[in-house]
């Protein structure tokens, strides 16, 4: 069995695996923890739990005013990399082809040349995020293991694919095993990791917006 033949074959089968067993098992201990009956009264004029919950999620898509010019570049750099971590991963043609072996569906592709300039843009930022954590006294001080590493494992399947698909480097077949082995990495940390923010930033955001909105709060 060559590397290539392990990345995609065991090696891929295992880290599926294990990202989705994980992201259910997170999740499901989240959504069966034991919770307090509410007891409050709903303000007159509350609105449902869904509308709450909706208004929570947007709320948080922006910061709030006094905090705009502060957080301005965190902000839009996180949606740079993160809008650019989707293009790339739903947008490119190989990569549509493997999803669409894996469960049956498939959409039109991208053009080459618009992946790649996604994908080095969200390079550029996923390297701004990592200064920005290291220059600032504040985020180094608060920074965790698990802030490196699941920004490690995000950022390799980025360079990996770029230098694969740009054939910087050769045999062709040794670059692609190890961004599918970066790949597989990536998912097999992913529900234990910071990354799982992914699920759990709707489950947060909406329970915080249904709490406000029954209370009154202004969100």
């Amino acid at each position: 069995m060559t590397l290539l033949d392990f990345a995609r074959g065991p090696a891929m089968e295992v880290a599926i695996a294990v990202f989705v067993l994980g992201v259910l098992w997170r999740l499901a201990s989240l959504l069966l923890l034991p919770r307090t009956r509410e007891k409050s009264v709903a303000r007159p004029g509350a609105p449902s739990a869904a509308v709450g919950a909706m208004r929570g999620f947007l709320r948080h898509m922006w910061p709030a005013g006094p905090y705009v010019r502060t957080s301005l570049f965190v902000t839009l750099n996180g949606y740079v990399f993160h809008l650019g971590l989707a293009i790339v991963a739903l947008g490119f043609a190989q990569h549509i082809l493997f999803i669409k072996g894996l469960i049956g569906l498939s959409w039109p592709n991208l053009p080459t040349q618009a992946i790649t300039v996604a994908a080095v843009l969200t390079l550029a930022a996923l390297i701004a995020a990592l200064v920005r954590r290291i220059s600032n006294p504040v985020t180094r001080l608060l920074s965790t293991f698990n802030d490196y590493l699941s920004w490690f494992l995000t950022t390799l399947p980025v360079i990996t694919g770029l230098i694969a698909v740009g054939h910087f480097w050769e045999p062709y077949e040794l670059l692609l095993a190890l961004h599918m082995l970066s790949v597989a990495a990536l998912l097999i940390w992913f529900p234990f990791g910071k990354l799982m923010h992914a699920f759990l930033v709707f489950l947060t955001r909406s329970e915080t917006g249904i709490f406000y909105s029954r209370r009154g709060v202004e969100i």
